[in-house]
Parts: C-alpha cells; sequence; structure tokens
C-alpha cells in the first residue's frame, strides 16, 4: 500500500534548566563496600519512595536537633523551672503507631526510643497496649500470612498477619490485670483517683515493672501514652469482664483530651511522627489543629487516598484543616513501617543518642 509523505516535526523540546541545588540521581556503588549507612544515606538521590525515606530522615533529625536546643525563657519562665511543660521544650514531638507494630518486632525500637526520653508524648490503640503487657508475660512467634484459619481457631492460635499469638496470653493477662482493676476501682472509691486511659496505662507500665515493655518506660520517664480507643480490644474485653461483677469503675477520656490538646498548645514547636493511621494518626494531628499545625511532619503507611479515609490521606490534606503549618515541609513514605522505621530510628534517634553517649565518654 502507497502512503503520501508527510512532514513530520522534531519530538523533542528544549528544557527549561532546572534550579542548581537540583539532587542528581544516583544510587549506592557496591564497588565501595558494603557500608550500610552511607546506603541508607543514598537513599535520598535513590528516587521515588527511597528518596521519601531520605526527605524522613531530614526531618526527624530538624526535629530532634531543635529539640536539644534549650528554650531559654517564655512567658517570663526560665530555662531552669523544674517544670516538664512543652512551653519549655524548644520542640515536643509526637509519636503515634498502630498497635500491630507492637505485635511486631518494631516494638523494641519504640521502647528504646520511650527509654531514653527521645520523644514526649506516645498515642496509640488498646492493642499497642495490651500486646505489650502481653510481651512481658508470654511471646509472640513468626507464622504465615497463609495459614489456615479455621485449624488456627481449633487449635486456639491467634494470627495477627504473619505473627501467632497463643489465646492463651490473653488469660494470662486477665490473670495479671484484674487484681490491678480491682485496686483502680478500691482507689477511686476510698481516695477519690479519677482514672483515665492514660492514667491507667500509666499504672499498668508501673505494675508491669518489666525493662522490655514501652508502657513501663513511658511510666519511668513521665511520657504519657494516649488511648482513646482504650476499650477496642483485649483490655475492653477484661473491663467488660470485670464490670461484670465489680460496677462502677469509671475511665474519663474528657480529661485526657484536655491534656493533649494542651500539650499541643504549649509547645513552641512541634514533630509529629505517625506509623500506620486510624486513631493513632487522627488523634496527634486533631491536637496538632489547636496550635495551627505541626512544625515538622513524617507519616510512614501503605494506605491510599482514593477512599477518602482519613489513613490514606497525604499530608498536604492536613494542611487544609490546619494540623501541619502551612510553612512545613511533611514527608510520607508509603511503606510498611516494619521495614521503614527501624532504619529510620538509625539514622536519626540512634544516631544522635550513642554520639552523644560518645561525646560525654570522651569529656
Amino acid at each position: 500500500m502507497a502512503h503520501h509523505k508527510h512532514v513530520i516535526d522534531y519530538i523533542y523540546r528544549e528544557s527549561h534548566p532546572l534550579p542548581e541545588d537540583s539532587i542528581k540521581v544516583m544510587g549506592y556503588d557496591f564497588n565501595q563496600g558494603v557500608d550500610h549507612r552511607a546506603l541508607l544515606q543514598s537513599y535520598i538521590s535513590t528516587g521515588f519512595q527511597a528518596t521519601h525515606f531520605g526527605m524522613a530522615i531530614e526531618q526527624i533529625n530538624s526535629m530532634i536537633e531543635l529539640r536539644q536546643k534549650p528554650w531559654k525563657v517564655h512567658n517570663k519562665i526560665a530555662e531552669e523551672e523544674s517544670s516538664t511543660c512543652p512551653c519549655l521544650m524548644s520542640c515536643t514531638i509526637f509519636l503515634g503507631y498502630t498497635s500491630n507494630l507492637i505485635s511486631s518486632g518494631v516494638r523494641e525500637s519504640i521502647r528504646f526510643l520511650a527509654q531514653h526520653r527521645m520523644v514526649d508524648c506516645l498515642v496509640t490503640t488498646a492493642g499497642g497496649i495490651e500486646e505489650d503487657l502481653i510481651k512481658c508475660l508470654a511471646p509472640l512467634y513468626i507464622g504465615q500470612f497463609n495459614l489456615c484459619g479455621k485449624d488456627l481457631y481449633e487449635k486456639g492460635i491467634d494470627r495477627i498477619g504473619n505473627l501467632l499469638m497463643p489465646d492463651n496470653n490473653y488469660k494470662l493477662l486477665d490473670t495479671w490485670m484484674t487484681p490491678i482493676l480491682k485496686d483502680m476501682l478500691d482507689e477511686q472509691n476510698n481516695q477519690g483517683v479519677c482514672w483515665t486511659p492514660s492514667k491507667v496505662i500509666h499504672r499498668l507500665g508501673k505494675e508491669i515493672d518489666n525493662p522490655e515493655s514501652v508502657c513501663y518506660w513511658a511510666y519511668k520517664n513521665n511520657i504519657p501514652i494516649f488511648s482513646p480507643a482504650l476499650t477496642d480490644g483485649a483490655i475492653g474485653d477484661l473491663l467488660f469482664l470485670f464490670s461484670a461483677n465489680n460496677s462502677g469503675l469509671i475511665i474519663d477520656i474528657n480529661e485526657d483530651i484536655s491534656l493533649i490538646n494542651n500539650m499541643a498548645v504549649a509547645a513552641n514547636n512541634t514533630g509529629i511522627i505517625i506509623l500506620g493511621g486510624g486513631v493513632a494518626k487522627h488523634h496527634i494531628c486533631n491536637a496538632n489543629a489547636w496550635r495551627k499545625g505541626a512544625d515538622f511532619a513524617v507519616y510512614v503507611n501503605t494506605a491510599q487516598e482514593s477512599d477518602g479515609c482519613d489513613s490514606g490521606a497525604r499530608p498536604d490534606e492536613a494542611v487544609t484543616w490546619g494540623k501541619i503549618k502551612t510553612h512545613a515541609k511533611p514527608v510520607k513514605v508509603y511503606a510498611d513501617a516494619t521495614l521503614v522505621f527501624p532504619l529510620l530510628v538509625a539514622e536519626t534517634f540512634a544516631r544522635h543518642h550513642h554520639n552523644s553517649t560518645t561525646d560525654k565518654k570522651k569529656c
């Protein structure tokens, strides 16, 4: 078949020059050997989610560096004041995480932060409390995602992703926790103690008395753990069973919402790190709306925004609500936090901690 000859326009266009500080794409060169820190540092120039990981490192290090600077005087309050009020700190760091991360080995990364008081406020779900406590009583095990649900049920084994939780572990929690609930009810009735979710968690951290626990270190270092959905799990089951025979225990969520919101309002700057979504994410973001937004923000989750849920919302949506400041440079890393968060800790909190420890030894 014959065709007419047509004029063909040149397909390529003239390009405008990119800014001089633009990062050139370059990955890690393994000819340099196996240097894990250099590998992680190369992520910023690798592209895609690796670049977002590198940006998250920069955001968290900015939070830490600002937090380490003394806030000399604010509203005529001297820096030597012994109060732990956020108004005396240069930056207050909020960390939120979902319960599955405590089920996993990410618990040890979170515990490290609480142990060395590297964050100022924790927010999680009921499972993030109870599974931290359960792990002090009995272990979880590695399984597989595709194990038969019917077989596991008949064997009394619960599955959390590819983790396995013997149902007996909840019996151990019941045996350990029920006497504590009785003491709490007695203290409410005879000493006028007004319990809130954070006060309950503080008490449980004290009672577990185990240095492997996040709750224990939060108790030791007076870091509040907020869990507005504390009844949404085994703790709720135990409260239900306890109240059937011991009525009257009151846990007030109103006092806690005032406490977390006032922490945000009092803060001079805030950084938020949120692993996962749901309550753990929104509770922190909403508190920061009361101060016209967080100054630094890092999200790590796999959720998408196409269904309109808050869990999948990108940081820019939070900007529209005043939950993150308009001048902030927030980062969302689309990744499984079990892969990403320990590496983030390694390049931020852990490096600052160990460098500081080394410097003190030299002195």
